[in-house]
């Protein structure tokens, strides 16, 4: 009959319908997969709206304010009977099996997992409290007129590493360490008290106290017990915290500012490259960037500049005769100075307008003015023999610096001739260098990629293996067999063997 559809056109108008519908479904998927927020993540949306903190006193200012619980979490300690530690072994061991036989197509390159213990809140919040609450006390000197404060600003490198791995999850961009729960599941321990907040804020006695509780503390724990301290990670960076009772906790993993092989600071076995993690100073600098090193680069009109305490203790004394040979030479400026407000400001304006910056041993060989240079855009020149630097496993230095012996930076009228007969494009090539490699050093919240807190765990990543195998090796020796060694007869090995 005319008129009449048949079920087949009557059919057309719902699978157009249809047709559309999927299309436009489609469609809205494939701009959420491809639109630049999706597939980043929590941690990639957080990063776009947040800037980083590079202040130690800002981010611990909000931290303290905004983040810390109003009453800290009640400590997590478990006591290390004979039972728990071979418990914990034997978890441990039934989880690293697991994962090495699960997958054998499973990349090894994993996120290293570590615990971070949950201790008392004297060894933790209470001292971030202390400095909070002192800090602006500027009369509160050390002995050679530097401010305390800024001095542990310069060593607070426990501070924001411990910040990046209690942060939620979501705020997080490291993607190569990651914050476990439960003790067998982690590769390493983390042990979050601020020694230099102490040694430096606390009665003489008060402070060796707390150091022989957080001592006990940790060494009581299952998991100390289990590896004898070898996957343990113990903030020291200032030379002097920690002193009285660290030789007990010498078989854990170190972060350290050098290794002072003078015997001045650690005593002989106690530090070595197999074992610690050298770690950089936190700049008392601000930043300069591609942008800033551009353009500064006309004003950079002075050769060499120091700024600093110019007599130092032990390996410091290289300096007294730099003084002697560079003091009134034509462009170069070398001024007596401390860490101070007025100091910082002054270490800025010089480095900003040299093109040179004399990095000499401190009282230790390392001095955290080498990395206020290399943030300022300024080539370092470093005298300094026996100096260790960090992540110099990833890192190439001879991108960035210069290296003088002691002997060579003192001979008359050798050190400027060499800075003067430097080509100009070797000069703009490491200050473009400069600029790459700051990342590497400006410590953050959140922590970013690449920055000091990252390279902290690439590096850890290649001492995971070599940690492991000597915690299983400890675990089966013989008491008194020959082939047990200790820390103090391999770094006598190395010594003698000439490595």
């Amino acid at each position: 009959m005319a008129g009449k559809q048949s079920p087949r056109s009557r059919s057309y108008p719902i699978l157009l319908l249809l047709l559309i519908t999927l299309s436009l479904l489609a469609l809205c998927i494939l701009y959420f997969h491809f639109s630049p927020s999706h597939g980043a993540g929590p941690s990639t949306l957080y990063h776009q709206t947040q800037k980083p903190e590079t202040s130690f006193v800002a981010s611990l200012e909000h931290f303290l304010l905004h983040r810390s619980p109003k009453s800290p979490p009640p400590a997590r300690g478990v006591i290390a009977t004979d039972d728990v530690v071979r418990d914990l072994d034997e978890l441990m061991h039934r989880i690293e099996s697991e994962r090495l036989w699960g997958d054998p197509y499973f990349p090894a390159a994993m996120p290293i997992r570590v615990y971070v213990y949950e201790m008392p809140s004297k060894f933790t919040y209470d001292l971030l409290w202390l400095f909070r609450n002192t800090y602006r006390d500027t009369s509160n000197l050390t002995s050679n007129g530097s401010p305390v404060h800024r001095l542990i600003e310069q060593h607070s490198i426990d501070y924001w590493l411990w910040m990046d791995l209690i942060a939620p999850e979501s705020e997080r961009l490291l993607k190569n360490v990651v914050r476990v729960d439960r003790q067998e599941e982690a590769d390493l321990f983390y042990i979050p008290f601020f020694t230099t907040i102490s040694f430096f804020l606390m009665e003489k006695q008060q402070c060796k106290a707390l150091y022989r509780e957080a001592l006990n503390w940790v060494t009581n724990q299952p998991a100390w017990k289990r590896s004898g301290g070898r996957d343990h990670i113990l903030p020291v960076h200032h030379p002097w915290s920690f002193k009285s009772v660290r030789r007990f906790m010498k078989n854990a993993i170190w972060l350290l500012p050098d290794m002072d092989s003078t015997g001045n600071w650690y005593k002989p076995g106690q530090v070595f490259l197999e074992k610690d993690l050298i770690l950089p100073y936190v700049a008392n600098v601000d930043l300069c960037d591609a942008k800033c090193l551009s353009e500064s680069y006309s004003k950079r009109t002075t050769l060499l500049f120091f700024r600093g305490r110019l007599k130092r203790n032990a390996g410091g004394k290289i300096r007294a005769k730099l003084v002697a040979e560079l003091s009134g030479a034509e462009g170069v400026v070398i001024e007596e100075g401390t860490a101070g407000e007025g100091g910082k400001a002054a270490a800025q304006n010089g480095m900003r307008k040299s093109i040179f910056c004399l990095s000499p041993a401190g009282d230790t060989p390392s001095s955290a003015r080498l990395f206020d240079a290399i943030v300022s855009g300024c080539i370092p020149v470093i005298v300094s023999d026996e100096l260790e630097l960090p992540f110099e496993g990833i890192l190439d230095y001879r991108k960035i610096a210069l290296f003088v012996s002691s002997s060579d930076a003192v001979q008359p009228g050798r050190f400027l001739t060499f800075l003067r007969a430097i080509h100009p494009a070797r000069i703009r090539e490491m200050q473009r260098n400069l600029a790459k490699y700051s990342l590497h050093f400006m410590y953050s919240s959140p922590a970013q990629p690449l920055g000091p807190e990252d390279l902290v765990w690439r590096m850890m990543a290649g001492k995971l293996v070599n940690i492991k195998l000597h915690i299983r090796r400890s675990q089966r020796v013989v008491k008194d067999s020959r082939s047990l060694c200790s820390c103090d007869c391999r770094q006598a090995n190395f010594t003698s063997s000439g490595l």
